[in-house]
């Protein structure tokens, strides 16, 4: 398998470039488990990239009034979700005492450092985080969010979104539980068959998954660490137990009542 002018033969190991892959591993400390949890951690930041890449053709495609191209990035995210939420079942697989074992060697680092999980926060429209904390997020807190771009693409499919939610400034937190866009979702119900309905359904699956791992998460440092702070002197627990329940797309959720 060799591309013209090509010298070296392409291989699976040359493709994934395992070597610099299988050397990106780095424990500080002798403790057999703490391996798993670098690669456990490493292997989330690699989804919550792929998950961020499909987050973005998601949003193209619903800016561009295409509900059915939309509908495989969207399902495609929520499936992933769940297969983040199955790895800390292996996670889970370390007790206490080995967590213990190599846990004063993290130092000041912890999960709330990461970028790319801030990042998806942003895109999927929450709008009180720091700016200043890195690039990436800043932009996505600027730019419209995830549901701001189902708005248009409910717009293109002939749907009456109101003029000042199509205008509004995306980074600005999305007033939840307008009456008109509730009215607009209730229309949009009416048609289970349509491809934005089954977009719309899409991102609840999305946001349930959301959900799933953060209260997975939750559990899985109560189990691991019980009530005690985090690493890097985070609230550990607590912060994460005062996260759950927030939707992202509320309205979605919302509109079932009525």
């Amino acid at each position: 398998m060799t591309a013209p002018g090509d010298t070296d033969e392409l291989t699976y190991v040359s493709y994934l470039r395992l070597p610099e892959l299988l050397d990106c591993q780095s424990p500080r400390t002798d403790a057999h488990d703490e391996l798993l949890f670098v690669i456990i951690h490493q292997v989330y930041e690699l989804w919550f990239k792929q998950i961020l890449h499909e987050a973005a053709l998601l949003q193209a495609r619903l800016e561009a009034g295409d509900a059915t191209g939309a509908l495989q990035p969207a399902r495609r995210i929520a499936k992933i979700l769940k297969t983040i939420v199955g790895q800390l079942d292996v996670l889970e697989t370390m007790t206490p005492k080995q967590f213990a074992a190599f846990r004063p060697q993290l130092g000041g680092s912890s999960g709330f450092q990461s970028e790319q999980f801030r990042e998806l926060e942003a895109v999927l429209g929450r709008r009180d985080l720091d700016p200043s904390r890195d690039e990436r997020t800043a932009a996505a807190l600027r730019r419209r969010s995830v549901f701001d771009s189902l708005l248009r693409c409910l717009a293109a499919a002939g749907h009456d979104v109101p003029q000042a939610a199509l205008e509004r400034d995306p980074a600005e937190p999305w007033p939840a539980g307008d009456p008109d866009i509730l009215r607009v979702l209730a229309a949009v119900y009416e048609h289970d068959g349509d491809p934005i309905t089954g977009v719309c359904e899409a991102l609840v699956d999305l946001d349930e998954g959301i959900q799933e791992w953060r209260y997975r998460h939750v559990k899985m440092v109560e189990r691991i660490i019980g009530a005690r702070p985090g690493t890097g002197g985070s609230a550990g627990a607590d912060y994460l137990r005062s996260t759950l329940f927030r939707p992202a797309f509320a309205d979605l959720w919302q509109v079932r009542g009525g």
